[in-house]
């Protein structure tokens, strides 16, 4: 049997008696899907397009994916790169890497070339998994071929020169579990962060952080196996993957979408009775905003989570209204596997602003001062966390780790404030406080008041260099299709909400803004491109 790399050991416990034996007590992510498995194995698990996935036959793809990495020579804790899209394939790929004792490394399908080349060399990573139209991608063949690699693979796709089939390989092995050794605390993947700011860094999982996490969020979700998900997100994101665990772990059904449309999400809620809906606020406001809304049927909807992206309060009360009566917010971070936070459902009409809502059942909050104090209620400090969803460190770089986990909590880099009620409330991102003429402003302020305009889709704010200001507040702002305005009017609308020192000394209007692959606008590169905006 063959061990992968584990943290030491604890010491022994309760008068000399030795822990358990790991295959004894073990926390695996490849297991919870067996049990599932076990339990309801002609249960759908997956839909992807035209294919139904059941429980049982997920979990034999898994076990003989695993079979098939492990056949290459792979040996537990080395490291497997994927560059997927969203299918069902690639799901029984991570799960198969899991299982085999594995690392996996997801990669973002949507970076720079710089970036994926720098993730595959920085991770050491000893095998790749692509889908064919990744692979398609200007400039990306020739840079992978110059990594050395010891395997290479086409999940959904055919074989092609270096790269071969996974299909084929994995259906030429047995559908039996491999006999691995993993330990609750050994690195299950290498999450790199989106990097607004420099290069990405590998967030380093244990299998019992995600275990816990799935099974928290559907603790909190109310998740069972009545229920109907779907993952339109990329699932090499931790939001969409998390959530995708804790449904499986759940038992329920997951509707993959290979990319977002309107349309054709409405279409799956009516025809799969999708109950648990997961989107960003703009997907949000596109459905309920397109043509065919007003006939859809969406009475099978319980819940509608959304994440990674403020919304304004007129288009909350619009959904709450028209669209599901439940609305929630989940936030967290690949640092501390999400949820850490959720704004609740029975609080998003009872006070309005740039709210996170509790601490999740899984881990503990705080507001933390630079001293590593711990401030009251009314008082704003860094929003930190504990609990057994934080990240091992990251990868191969221990000085980022020990300023993660400064005060014995994980510091999440984001400045909130719990109110007279026990809320907790987003201020801002540290780095996106702007300093302006002796004030601090918080740049979420000042984007709320912009979202609220009629004609705002979108809006990032940040702070320039001014030679008065110090930093000048300016903005950047996205206009709804079919509406006009002006600089002008959108500056009067901010002084009509703000303070003098908080209204934009310049606001850009541009056709987009810089995104993630999840929704998340990039400040860095508006920062850089304008920096000289107020020069002379």
């Amino acid at each position: 049997m063959t061990t992968a790399t584990t943290i030491p050991s604890p010491a022994p416990v309760m008068g000399g008696i030795e822990p358990p034996p790991t295959i004894l007590s073990r926390v695996a992510i490849g297991d919870f899907l067996r049990r599932t498995a076990q339990r309801d194995p002609a249960r759908t698990a997956l839909v992807d397009g035209g294919t139904r996935l059941s429980y049982g036959a997920l979990d034999d793809r898994v076990s003989a994916t695993a079979n098939a990495l492990l056949a290459t020579g792979l040996a537990p804790g080395e490291r497997v790169a994927t560059l997927c899209n969203n299918s069902a394939d690639f799901v029984a790929a991570f799960f198969g890497i899991h299982r085999a004792g594995l690392i996996w490394v997801p990669i973002n399908t949507g970076l720079g070339l710089d970036d994926v080349r720098y993730i595959l060399e920085h991770a050491q990573a000893s095998c790749l998994l692509v889908d064919a139209a990744v692979l398609a991608r200007p400039g990306l063949r020739e840079l992978l071929d110059d990594i050395p690699l010891r395997s290479r693979f086409i999940v959904e796709g055919e074989a092609d020169g270096a790269y071969a089939g996974f299909a084929a390989a994995r259906d030429a092995q047995p559908a039996r579990e491999p006999e691995v050794a993993i330990g609750d605390r050994d690195v299950a993947q290498i999450m790199y962060t989106s990097g607004t700011t420099g290069r990405p860094k590998g967030v380093m999982q244990c299998h019992l952080a995600v275990v816990m996490a799935a099974l928290a969020n559907a603790v909190e979700l109310g998740l069972y196996r009545d229920d109907t998900a779907n993952a339109v997100l990329p699932l090499f994101h931790c939001a969409q993957h998390t959530l995708l665990c804790c449904s499986l772990m759940a038992g329920a059904t997951t509707i993959l979408m290979r990319s977002f449309d309107p349309a054709a999400v409405l279409d799956a809620i009516e025809r799969e009775r999708i109950t648990r809906l997961f989107a960003l606020p703009l997907m949000y406001q596109a459905m309920l905003e397109h043509p065919s809304f007003a006939r859809r049927d969406l009475s099978s909807l319980r819940t509608c989570m959304y994440a990674m992206a403020p919304m304004a309060e007129s288009l909350l009360r619009r959904l709450i209204e028209r669209f599901c009566p439940n609305f929630m917010l989940g936030s967290g971070q690949t640092e501390m596997y999400p949820l850490t936070v959720a704004f609740r459902p029975e609080e998003q009409l009872r006070r309005f602003g740039p709210y996170w809502g509790v601490s999740s059942v899984l881990n503990d909050t705080a507001v933390m001062d630079d001293e590593g104090r711990l401030l009251g209620r009314g008082e704003v400090g860094e929003i930190v966390h504990r609990g057994p969803n934080v990240m091992l460190g990251y990868y191969r770089d221990p000085e980022a780790t020990a300023r993660a986990r400064a005060f014995d909590w994980h510091h999440t880099g984001d400045l909130g404030m719990w109110d007279a009620d026990g809320q907790l409330l987003f201020k801002d991102r540290k780095k996106d406080m702007i300093k302006t003429g002796g004030e601090n402003v918080p740049s979420v302020k000042v984007e709320a008041v912009l979202l609220q305009h009629p004609a705002v889709a979108n809006a990032a704010v940040v702070g320039l260099p001014h030679a008065r200001w110090i930093e000048a507040v300016t903005a950047f702002v996205v206009l709804k299709p079919g509406y006009s305005t002006c600089e002008t009017e959108l500056v009067e609308h901010c002084k009509a909400h703000l303070g003098g020192f908080e209204v934009p000394k310049a606001i850009r209007l541009l056709d987009t803004l810089p995104m993630t692959s999840t929704g998340k606008v990039q400040k860095q590169p508006l920062r850089e491109r304008y920096s000289d905006l107020y020069s002379g």
